[in-house]
């Protein structure tokens, strides 16, 4: 298997089973990944050679208008997609194995986790891992330490709350906050 038919295979919501060949070769790319971020996360960088090590990190070309502050994590990186005006702030953790895709204009606070792998409940099974795709509209403001679980969309234009965890579909023009995330109002109410 290569690393675009692992991608795939993962995108797919294909369950990754401990200690088969695709867990290996998801290890393999997460050293891979380990590396760039490690070389990201290390002194000061350039608007534009922080933009290259995250197309390095993708494997897809990042458009010019993205913006991070690092550090920056990712245990993965191949499954992430950036849109356009994308800003990322300090101590984000993606685990983009299932896929993570964030649209234009969306800014993303300090310290916000998005997950998008689960593990079996069953201890003798523990091990594999069940990928499911994160999707964050267009002009999304997530706040600081929001943590996003598998699976959950955010509609365009919402406002996630600081600390809330999201644990499922937010539809567009919301305000959601808590644990977990409930929506208290639409964008437009005053």
């Amino acid at each position: 298997m290569t690393t675009e038919q692992l991608n795939d295979f993962m995108l797919s919501g294909n369950e990754i089973k401990g200690r088969s060949p695709e867990h290996g070769l998801m290890h393999k790319v997460s050293e891979e990944a380990r590396s760039i971020t490690a070389e990201l996360n290390s002194g000061y960088h350039t608007r534009e050679e922080i933009r290259l090590m995250m197309s390095r990190l993708t494997g897809r070309e990042v458009d010019k208008s993205f913006g991070m502050f690092p550090p920056f994590y990712s245990d993965y990186g191949r499954n992430i997609m950036l849109g356009r005006n994308v800003f990322i702030n300090s101590g984000c953790c993606f685990q983009d194995q299932g896929g993570i895709e964030i649209g234009d204009g969306t800014l993303i606070g300090q310290q916000v986790v998005i997950a998008t792998l689960n593990h079996s409940l069953a201890p003798e099974d523990r091990q594999s891992m069940s990928p499911a795709k994160v999707v964050i509209g267009k002009n999304v403001w997530i706040g600081a330490h929001a943590t996003i679980l598998p699976g959950v969309t955010i509609g365009d234009n919402c406002v996630i709350g600081a600390g809330a965890v999201v644990n499922k579909n937010i539809p567009s023009d919301s305000v959601a906050v808590g644990v977990p995330a409930r929506i208290i109002k639409k964008v437009t109410d005053k």
